[in-house]
């Protein structure tokens, strides 16, 4: 229908009067659901309106704010000394972990 349309150049009214038809419909619907259809070329495009820039909402200066949540992760890693041994074995545990007695 629409290469009728084309190849006549606009005679045939056929298949204008079916999207004629169709978008009026579509109108009447949008209106009852309340939304707005852009019909023209500046209501399709909006232009962005500028946002107003606040310094102070502008917080990257420091990128590791969450390492305050990882304090407590060490807790595993209490029962070592600095130089990575274990505090019992310093305390002279007979305990080789051979499984000897």
């Amino acid at each position: 229908m629409f290469r009728r349309w084309k190849e006549s150049k606009g005679k045939d009214k056929e298949y204008e009067n079916i999207i004629r038809k169709q978008v009026q419909a579509s109108r009447a619907e949008a209106e009852k659901d309340g939304v707005v259809v852009p019909t023209t070329m500046e209501e399709y495009c909006l232009k962005p309106k500028p946002r107003p820039s606040n310094p102070d909402n502008v917080d990257i200066d420091d990128l590791y704010d969450d390492e305050d949540c990882y304090i407590d992760d060490d807790d595993e890693y209490e029962d070592y000394d600095e130089d990575g041994s274990d505090e019992e074995d310093e305390a002279g545990s007979d305990d080789s972990g051979n499984a000897e007695s």
